[in-house]
């Protein structure tokens, strides 16, 4: 194997490692926020909703066809003053407006509903 075909070989190993590696981060990443959540209390809370957002990703796999998700966030404020933005579904995201004060049910960061008071 000449010179050339050696440090592509390495260069290959290399970045097959970097992407498996993030691809593995990603993976404990998501574990471990979902192990966190499953050992946090149940928490209902009174708050505010203070903001909203979404992002959406969009992918175009050719010409005809494009394919997007789009994920939905709402930050709360508590009684303290501290704020927590929490991931949730689509319908309950369109329900909720900025301004909206009710009890917040969370577990960790995972968002389990608010009821309107």
């Amino acid at each position: 194997m000449n010179g050339f075909g050696s440090v592509f070989m390495v260069i290959w190993v290399l970045m097959f490692v970097l992407i498996f590696g993030m691809f593995l981060s990603g993976v404990v990443r998501s574990i471990s926020q979902w192990n966190k959540d499953n050992h946090s209390p149940r928490l209902t809370v009174d708050a505010k909703v203070v903001a909203k957002r979404m992002n959406v990703r969009r992918r175009h796999r050719n010409d005809m066809h494009t394919y997007g998700a789009t994920s939905y966030y709402v930050t709360f404020e508590v009684d303290s003053g501290d704020r927590m933005e929490l991931h949730m579904a689509g319908h309950e995201y369109g329900l909720l407006v900025e301004g909206d004060r009710g009890k917040l049910t969370f577990q960790g960061m995972r968002y389990l509903g608010f009821e309107r008071t």
